[in-house]
């Protein structure tokens, strides 16, 4: 949780394993062949310097959006897609749906640096994974217990 990666190796696969109401984010530059994931576990940033900064929305994405911009993308060519944020408790309170609160962080963090959003698998009850292909920018989620579904790109 709070991991945050970068590449421009077509030969990579970014993984997040068992998302469940925190956020995988993938942010792709088709054009450059770029891609990055980060893990966002909560909706801001509680003010401990110890925590990795991929923990938070509000610190995570734009932290993803300079290591982006490092290998030569930009805000324009970017897309993203969320896969998480579900609901994992039952709670009363919309308040304590942490999922909820971490997909929407995400989301304004995203509309705040003008990133297109291209898909997202969010909400809900049920775990996922997100896969990055970094060629081809092929992003899949897989529910726990369920089959892979293709949310961005296209498998050649």
């Amino acid at each position: 949780m709070g991991e945050l990666v970068v590449s421009k190796n077509p030969a990579d696969v970014l993984v997040s394993i068992g998302l469940g109401s925190c956020i995988g984010l993938a942010l792709i530059d088709r054009a450059r062949s770029v891609a990055g994931l980060a893990h966002v576990m909560l909706p801001a940033q509680n003010g401990s310097a110890a925590d990795p900064i991929a923990k938070f929305a509000d610190t995570g994405v734009p932290a993803l959006l300079a290591k982006l911009k490092a290998l030569g993308s930009s805000p324009a060519r970017l897309e993203a897609v969320l896969v998480g944020g579900a609901r994992m408790f039952s709670f009363s309170s919309s308040t304590l749906d942490i999922g909820a609160r971490n997909a929407e962080a995400t989301l304004e963090q995203l509309r705040k640096h003008g990133i297109r959003v291209a898909a997202q698998e969010v909400a809900g009850t049920t775990g996922r994974t997100i896969r990055v292909r970094v060629d081809g920018g092929v992003v899949i989620c897989k529910p726990t217990g369920g089959a892979e579904q293709v949310l961005a790109g296209a498998i050649a």
